[in-house]
């Protein structure tokens, strides 16, 4: 448990450009718009991005009170490229459930 408040006073003190690049870009997908009627959101996140780190980037970014975080690291497939095989990127996936009554405007310009 001291190990979780140490990972989030560490990510409290991040700058604002340090919680960009943990919260990456929101996912707009079928799933996803389906999930908003939930109160939940999600997001592509960093690799190395901590469930108490992307709490805190959610929180303090949005201005929204976060309950949960579950994450999944999606692995990257392997493709064809002009005739070579290539690997797609691994990508993170965090699915964060706000507090009853929140929600964020992915369409609105963040401040």
């Amino acid at each position: 448990m001291t190990n979780v408040l140490a990972i989030r006073k560490k990510a409290e003190k991040m700058s604002r450009e340090a919680l960009y690049d943990i919260v990456r870009a929101p996912l707009i997908t079928e799933k996803a718009t389906a999930m908003s009627e939930k109160n939940q959101v999600a997001f592509k996140v960093a690799l190395s991005a901590s469930k108490p780190e992307i709490k805190v980037a959610v929180e303090t970014l949005f201005g929204v009170k976060v309950v949960s975080v579950c994450t999944l690291v999606q692995k990257g497939k392997t493709k064809r490229f002009k005739g070579r095989p290539g690997q797609r990127s691994d990508i993170k996936k965090a699915f964060v459930q706000l507090a009853e009554g929140q929600s964020i405007d992915l369409t609105a310009k963040l401040a």
